[in-house]
């Protein structure tokens, strides 16, 4: 039985309603943290979970059964998440904000993926690593793609791809192909030291057919001209794609950088000295270390709030993004998880020994927030020279904004 009851798909709940089925969820998530590991993949009962609780609805279109509420929502509800287990709530974001881009793309791919099943699920694999052929109504695609988190669970992948440049192109005509199980394969690869339960698994493509409709035009991304805006036209489908997807990966550091700050705290209120018995509380060395993690993080949730206010008054007033404020959040995404690295550090070295153990949740936050902030999206030092660049007055040549 699952630990969250169903709920019908014709309801539509609040923000606090699934934040406090998220709130519910963390502990048990917690318990199943190291079979998860184990398993190397999300658990079946944990995909069971959200799919009852109604977290891969977050953003899907309300014609095909989701609730079509904000990317903060969901961003919400994945920090709760990831207090408990870091590498299901990473599936968990990557999964539906996949729903979110599929809106993005011809409504034709929609009417594919949900008409005869609301919940079809989508991983990714986005580094262009395979080979792409333009044929008669659509592309050929071949290949073997790296990093799809949650693909075992999913019955969909989107693989990134770049087309052979047309004559007169000013820009590369890199797109995301939307590929249909059976035509693809995951190869079991993931062993890993980090977010080691998110089974981000090889993808094998061989000679697969994939239409034009079923694809996502980066280029049109970057002009905010996706087909989908067109048809799916509520607020939320009103922001920038690259912004909200760099975001998907970095808000799941703030969940593991909050865990770990919780666990520390109540360690440490117990915690007695080895050789003395002193109170850890009383230990200078400990509560700096405290002080210094909790503002950070506290200051990382806060950064995300605003910057999402920020996006919401544009889209509020129908004002366009400018390309600054689009390069400077992508640029506080990467920021988010290079800071809430390293206000786990301080925490964790600051636990000591214990910390160590392998039924210490602080280990496990060391080793997630130190894998997810290694994803290539979320480099910090490319991502500054960029922002740097912007503020200069240059010109930006990122086109994943």
């Amino acid at each position: 039985m699952s630990a969250v009851h169903a709920v019908a798909t014709t309801t539509i709940p609040t923000e606090a309603e699934l934040l406090e089925r998220a709130r519910k969820l963390a502990p048990v998530l917690r318990e199943r943290a190291q079979r998860t590991e184990d398993a190397r993949q999300m658990l079946p009962e944990t995909v069971a979970d959200f799919v009852d609780a109604g977290f891969y609805r977050i953003l899907q279109p309300r014609k095909y059964g989701g609730y079509e509420l904000p990317p903060m929502t969901l961003f919400r509800v994945v920090i709760e998440l990831a207090k408990g287990c870091p590498s299901s709530a990473w599936c968990l974001c990557l999964v539906t904000v996949h729903n979110w881009e599929a809106s993005l793309m011809d409504p034709k791919a929609a009417e594919d993926l949900w008409g005869k099943d609301p919940d079809a699920r989508i991983s990714s694999s986005y580094a262009p690593s395979g080979k792409i052929t333009r044929v008669d109504g659509g592309f050929r695609l071949s290949g073997r793609w790296s990093w799809s988190s949650g693909a075992d669970h999913c019955s969909w992948v989107i693989l990134g791809g770049i087309v052979p440049a047309a004559e007169g192109a000013t820009m590369p005509d890199v797109r995301a192909f939307l590929v249909k199980r059976p035509d693809y394969k995951v190869i079991d690869v993931w062993n890993v030291i980090g977010l080691k339960g998110t089974g981000s698994n090889d993808i094998v493509v061989e000679n697969a057919f994939v239409p034009e409709h079923l694809t996502h035009q980066f280029a049109h991304s970057f002009m905010m001209t996706d087909p989908g805006r067109a048809t799916f036209t509520s607020r939320n489908y009103k922001y920038p794609f690259g912004v909200v997807f760099a975001y998907s990966l970095s808000i799941v550091t703030i969940g593991m950088a909050e865990g770990a700050l919780e666990t520390f705290r109540e360690d440490m209120k117990a915690r007695l000295a080895a050789y003395d018995g002193a109170k850890a509380m009383e230990d200078p060395f400990v509560r700096h270390r405290l002080a210094e993690a909790e503002a950070i993080v506290r200051g990382l949730r806060m950064r995300l709030e605003t910057n999402f206010a920020e996006m919401d008054r544009l889209i509020d007033a129908g004002a366009e993004f400018p390309m600054a404020l689009r390069v400077k959040n992508k640029w506080d995404a990467q920021w988010i998880a290079k800071e809430a690295q390293k206000a786990v550090e301080l925490l964790f070295k600051a636990s000591g020994a214990r910390g160590l153990k392998l039924e210490s949740p602080m280990q496990r936050y060391f080793r997630d927030v130190h894998a997810a902030s290694n994803h290539a999206f979320l480099n910090p030092d490319k991502g500054s020279l960029n922002a740097g660049l912007v503020e200069l007055g240059g010109n930006t040549s990122d086109y994943v904004l």
